[in-house]
């Protein structure tokens, strides 16, 4: 990673955009800073602050912004960066650990529908919790006629691993992302949706055409599985073609293209390593095992991925066809570069914030939109690619 030179102006910050190692950059501040990159100068500006835990960020048409915070909250963010009051309707979670209200996603038909939907941890009986989705029409000041349409099954106990975000394909279907609630085992047991990416009709109902319909030893919602921890998905827009990335253990966080009921390893193939023992856990059986699919793409050490978006469409930005994906525990967001599907480069940006990264978006301006995620000052952050 090069180093690279600050430029001196009034309210203009340098900040590098590749891996630096001193930790002697002024701190952000609400103006809009340059930032260094190896692909040129970009410009980062605060939109909103004052944040607890942020988890995802919906640009709005109007220029507004619809914010899920993790204990529960549902926030309008305007364009002049102020907080709104926590939006009414929104359903109850289970705000313990990594729990709480995650993601927040228009539906396709937005536009005429003004329906959104929802991920979060959903309580269950005797202190047990499991990942949810549902839908609601978007207000002024509340959601109206939520309907939950996914429950992962069975409930279990346990702070950690619920996922999860929301994409939608260009046949009609949603794809659902989670954890397998850190229960290894679980995300090889076909009859548990733990560790699971899902495929459902809009309306719920299970697509005829998914892999293990008609079996009764698996569960029909699913369409891969032995998934670790799913923060990250996203929908190629040239291709149509799923993508997500979730977290290794110690290590091994990974890329995938999830095919129909294929097999992605977890915990039997894994990159990564114990937490408590300098060796892999003791399910895992190597980094590639016969009937499990490797990795699309790699780390050794894990960056924390987290929210995922496509940048593409754009010939005249230097960030066309990149895949951006947030990294909570490097603090910093990482910009893959594509050639069609194939990952030829890696540049990190905002590394001298020391952010942890939890959402990216892109806007139908052409900015990248980040989350951080803080328990006080969670901020909003708006990146203009370099000319």
């Amino acid at each position: 990673m090069r180093r690279l030179a600050p430029h001196a102006a009034i309210l203009v910050i340098a900040l590098a955009g590749c891996r630096a190692q001193d930790a002697t950059s002024a701190p952000p501040t609400p103006a809009a800073v340059a930032a260094s990159a190896a692909s040129g100068e970009i410009r980062v500006t605060r939109v909103a602050g004052g944040l607890e835990h942020p988890w995802a960020v919906l640009p709005l048409p109007d220029g507004r912004f619809l914010v899920t915070e993790r204990p529960g909250r549902l926030r309008y963010v305007e364009r002049d960066g102020k907080l709104s009051a926590p939006l009414a309707g929104v359903p109850e979670v289970w705000a313990q650990g990594q729990g709480g209200l995650l993601d927040v996603v228009a539906a396709p038909d937005f536009a005429t529908s003004r329906r959104i939907w929802l991920s979060y941890a959903e309580p269950g009986p005797n202190g047990t919790a499991g990942t949810a989705v549902g839908y609601a029409t978007l207000g002024s000041d509340r959601i109206d006629g939520f309907t939950r349409v996914y429950q992962q099954q069975p409930k279990l106990e346990g702070p950690n691993h619920f996922g999860s975000r929301i994409a939608f394909d260009r046949e009609g279907h949603v794809f659902i992302s989670q954890g397998e609630r850190n229960d290894r085992p679980t995300a090889q047991k076909l009859d548990m949706l733990q560790g699971k990416l899902v495929r459902l009709n809009l309306d719920g109902s299970i697509p005829r055409d998914n892999p293990f319909v008609g079996r009764s030893d698996a569960r029909p919602e699913i369409w891969s599985y032995g998934h670790r921890n799913m923060q990250s998905l996203a929908v190629d827009p040239r291709t149509g073609r799923v993508w997500e990335a979730e977290h290794g253990p110690r290590g091994g966080d990974e890329v995938n293209l999830p095919q129909p009921g294929k097999n992605y390893g977890w915990p039997i193939a894994s990159h990564g390593l114990d937490y408590a023992l300098p060796r892999a856990y003791p399910e895992t059986q190597g980094t590639e095992v016969a009937g499990t699919e490797p990795p699309y793409h790699v780390w050794k050490k894990s960056p924390g991925l987290s929210g995922m978006a496509f940048y593409t469409g754009r010939p005249q930005s230097r960030w066309n066809d990149s895949l951006f994906i947030g990294a909570l525990a490097d603090r910093n967001l990482i910009r893959l570069t594509l050639e069609g599907d194939r990952i030829v480069s890696e540049e990190r940006l905002l590394d001298d914030r020391r952010a942890r990264i939890r959402d990216v978006r892109v806007g139908t301006d052409g900015a990248v939109y980040v989350l951080t995620d803080d328990d006080k000052d969670g901020e909003l952050l708006r990146l203009d690619p370099p000319a």
